[in-house]
């Protein structure tokens, strides 16, 4: 059993498939978005404003949202592998919404499944906005 952590070889993998992620993120492509969550009625995705349970929950409100403006910078992308099946993706990005500039974070689970890698949970959020 490989315990390494952050494995060279397997952080550029996950590095290289979250990119991949983020571009179908930001072009709102539903079906590569949905093929890299896990199948599952046990996957959660807590949202800006949404508490998803299941991949089916998660399916609809990615079909229902807007999808325009999406793009985002993204900041401090962080990749951590646990062994050769787990990792942690975590960031920070930027986002122009109705031209006021927006900080957020972004953290995913990530399982390496016979079919492949899988976002297994998620979270995101908006960071309060600073007043200054």
């Amino acid at each position: 059993m490989n315990n390494v952590i952050n494995e060279p070889a397997l952080v550029a993998e996950l590095t290289e498939l979250y990119m991949k992620y983020e571009t179908a993120l930001c072009s709102n492509d539903t079906a590569v978005l949905d093929n890299f969550f896990w199948d599952s009625a046990d996957v959660v995705r807590f949202g800006l404003n949404e508490n998803l349970y299941g991949a089916e929950d998660i399916r609809a409100f990615r079909n229902s949202r807007p999808a325009f403006k999406l793009e985002r910078e993204i900041l401090n992308l962080k990749v951590v592998t646990f062994g050769e099946d787990s990792a942690a993706v975590t960031l920070e990005f930027r986002r122009l919404i109705n031209n006021v500039e927006r900080r957020g974070r972004q953290s995913q689970m990530w399982y390496r499944f016979p079919q492949g890698w899988k976002v297994v949970s998620a979270h995101v959020s908006f960071l309060k906005e600073s007043r200054e």
